[in-house]
């Protein structure tokens, strides 16, 4: 009933709905229904995977979980790591897709009695209490503590002791004092696992490589943390750190927006958007068709060799798009998405945003020989791999086109083609052609796969939003009042080449 009290209301039927719902048949009869266009989600990974069992085929864009962690190595000034660990780990009772529930201490910070203590001091000094009290500094959680929370605020793995022992301080079940727990071992449930409470688990790594690698480890890359005083340590961070928003030298939460453009790389963040906050968001929730490219740049190397190659079996027109596309591409690569940019031109703070390639299945089914070569072509730009399959042969000469610069496309019907999506953990498909009811069917509707169906345009600034993923960068640039800067922003932009970037 009040699903269509809401359509009679006047309610467009390609509305995007923003909504929050819990399994029952309200919240079912909304996210089904196949009037909603887009569903836009802030909440766990299973919340959205409930949502697409509802609908498989659901244009669902979904900011999602987080198990976050901070690394600190020798050099880090330590009175201002434990401050950034503590305000990240209990801000709001740690129940933040953002905060950190990890610390990782790197080396010699692992055996510092001074570290510790001020650990352990920072995070018993606390005040908890209700909002009703000004001084309080951390709340409640949000629901009696049950489940896997419980069970992270209770008990202990094997290897694992109380650095300070949460208690429960009142009847409700919702007060709770902070717990630090040390010996969290690597694949172990809570190294793995998000909480959403006011506990932190300690780890520990050999050096700053096995700290990240423990860092990465997770299925989740919302949020990450450095602190370290070494140039060379956070060049190296910077260059291996899985997760959509960095952050050097502060905490991991409290992200504004257009400064630190928030959203997360894979299962923290489910379909075709973009960072909320950031100049690419408004782009997921539109729709587009294609217009000729007007703002054009020089086109060369493997794309280049590649548009030469087919342009003789296209007809003039095709070959006039063609041309165009890849001018665009060449454009938004050199004024966007192949330079790091930070647009605040903070003294005090560096916000960089930067681009980074990022493995794409194109599927192509029903669509021109022409619009594939523009979107293997975005796809060459961006430095993506490219995995290329066909519903059907396409002429011989853009088949050897293909081959030529080393994308052979596999010709795969439907059920090949299902085979393969089966055996996909995750990953992004851009999709020619085809109805994306039909692409649910094939995928199971599963979140780890984002789909990008919309028709094929001309426009760099679009197209190659497929193949890229956004990377947020913040980072302190002052040591307690006077400039420091660590890190030189122009050494922070885009990768080229086909680099292994994790799927969303």
């Amino acid at each position: 009933m009040m699903v269509q009290a809401l359509w009679d209301a006047g309610v467009p039927t390609d509305a995007l709905a923003l909504v929050h719902v819990e399994e029952g048949d309200l919240g079912r009869s909304l996210v089904a229904d196949p009037r909603v266009d887009r569903l836009v989600l802030t909440g766990a990974f299973e919340t959205a995977a409930l949502f697409r069992s509802f609908r498989p085929d659901l244009a669902l864009l979904g900011e999602t979980s987080g198990k976050n962690a901070i690394v600190v190595t020798p050099s880090a000034d330590f009175d201002l790591a434990v401050k950034d660990i503590v305000a990240s780990a209990f801000g709001h009772a740690g129940q933040k897709c953002s905060a950190a529930s990890l610390c990782i201490l790197v080396g010699s910070v692992a055996r510092s009695r001074r570290f510790r203590r001020q650990l352990v001091d920072a995070t018993s000094s606390l005040k908890v209490g209700w909002p009703s009290d000004p001084t309080s500094q951390m709340g409640p959680v949000i629901e009696p503590v049950a489940g896997k929370l419980r069970r992270a605020l209770t008990e202990l793995a094997p290897g694992e002791t109380w650095l300070v022992k949460p208690r429960q301080l009142d009847d409700t079940g919702r007060l709770w004092s902070p717990g630090v727990k040390s010996g969290v071992a690597r694949g172990s449930e809570f190294h793995l696992t998000e909480y959403f409470g006011p506990v932190l688990g300690l780890m520990t790594g050999e050096d700053l490589t096995e700290a990240i690698e423990m860092q990465d480890q997770v299925d989740y890359g919302l949020t990450a943390g450095l602190h370290s005083l070494d140039r060379d340590e956070i060049s190296l961070w910077l260059d291996r750190a899985q997760a959509g928003n960095l952050y050097v030298n502060r905490a991991v939460t409290g992200a504004i927006v257009r400064r630190q453009p928030f959203g997360g790389w894979k299962k923290s963040a489910v379909g075709s958007g973009a960072k909320a906050g950031g100049p690419n968001y408004l782009v997921g929730l539109s729709d587009w068709t294609s217009t000729p490219a007007t703002e054009t740049a020089p086109v060369s190397g493997v794309v280049r060799r590649l548009i030469d190659l087919v342009l003789p079996v296209l007809p003039q027109e095709q070959r006039d798009f063609l041309e165009r596309a890849v001018g665009s591409d060449a454009a938004a690569w050199q004024s966007k998405f192949g330079v790091a940019s930070d647009v605040s031109g903070l003294q005090v703070e560096h916000n960089v945003l930067r681009y980074l390639p990022v493995p794409v299945w194109i599927r192509y089914e029903t669509s021109t020989p022409a619009e594939l070569v523009r979107v293997v072509a975005a796809g060459l730009r961006a430095g993506s791999k490219l995995r290329i399959s066909l519903a059907e042969p396409l002429p011989s000469l853009v088949t050897e086109s293909l081959e030529h610069i080393g994308c052979s496309p596999l010709v795969e019907d439907r059920s090949a083609w299902r085979t393969a999506l089966g055996a996909l953990s995750a990953g992004r498909i851009r999709l020619l052609g085809g109805q994306r009811f039909a692409f649910a069917e094939d995928s199971g509707g599963r979140p780890e796969i984002a789909v990008y169906a919309q028709p094929v345009v001309e426009a760099g600034r679009i197209e190659l939003l497929t193949f890229v993923k956004e990377q947020a960068i913040a980072i302190t640039a002052h040591r307690f009042g006077s400039p420091s800067s660590l890190v030189e922003i122009t050494s922070l932009g885009a990768r080229s080449g086909r680099r292994d970037v994790p799927a969303p």
